[in-house]
């Protein structure tokens, strides 16, 4: 997709959970609910989607905040990472943002709020560069990839994103009923 720049101006920065935008990423107070198991947000459901081994979504599933991006970087973690997520961890950040959008009155009435903003996953301070999912101020901009902004500003203007998910995608809940 490319890098992106933005007037800074003209964002909607999602930076920190209580800052203004918070609601809007993932880590944002908004719980869902998939095949009748709650994840306090976002963040939760995208990082259990990533494994297959029971112990490690449930002890993932069992973090708070920070702490559950933290517990799912840790490197022993990686032999039970599921194989194809690099091909489809991008469906998988769709489908989380969908379902909040369908759960969340507040997430879609902030989005709606957005209209006539960019939105971009503020990334100032915390890098040096932008990762793939966010941006960072330079000059006057705000400058990088910015995937969950531009899934978000699609959400907000369609009120869809098209999103395909392997068949066992959602097998990870059988570990948390």
């Amino acid at each position: 997709m490319g890098i992106k720049r933005y007037p800074a101006n003209q964002c909607a920065c999602v930076k920190g959970v209580a800052d203004e935008w918070g609601i809007l990423g993932n880590f944002g107070r908004a719980s869902v609910v998939v095949n009748g198991v709650e994840f306090s947000n976002s963040e939760k459901l995208f990082q259990c989607m990533k494994f297959t081994h029971t112990p490690v979504i449930q002890e993932i599933y069992a973090q708070s905040n920070m702490s559950i991006k933290m517990k799912a970087r840790k490197k022993e973690y990686e032999i039970y990472e599921r194989k194809d997520w690099p091909r489809y961890f991008l469906e998988a950040l769709k489908f989380v943002l969908v379902t909040k959008y369908e759960q969340s009155e507040d997430f879609r009435n902030e989005l709606e709020r957005s209209i006539g903003l960019y939105i971009v996953e503020d990334e100032t301070g915390r890098r040096k560069e932008a990762d793939a999912y966010g941006a960072v101020l330079v000059g006057d901009e705000m400058v990088g990839p910015s995937l969950l902004g531009q899934f978000l500003m699609e959400l907000r203007d369609t009120g869809k994103l098209d999103y395909t998910l392997p068949d066992d995608a959602l097998d990870f809940i059988k570990s948390l009923t």
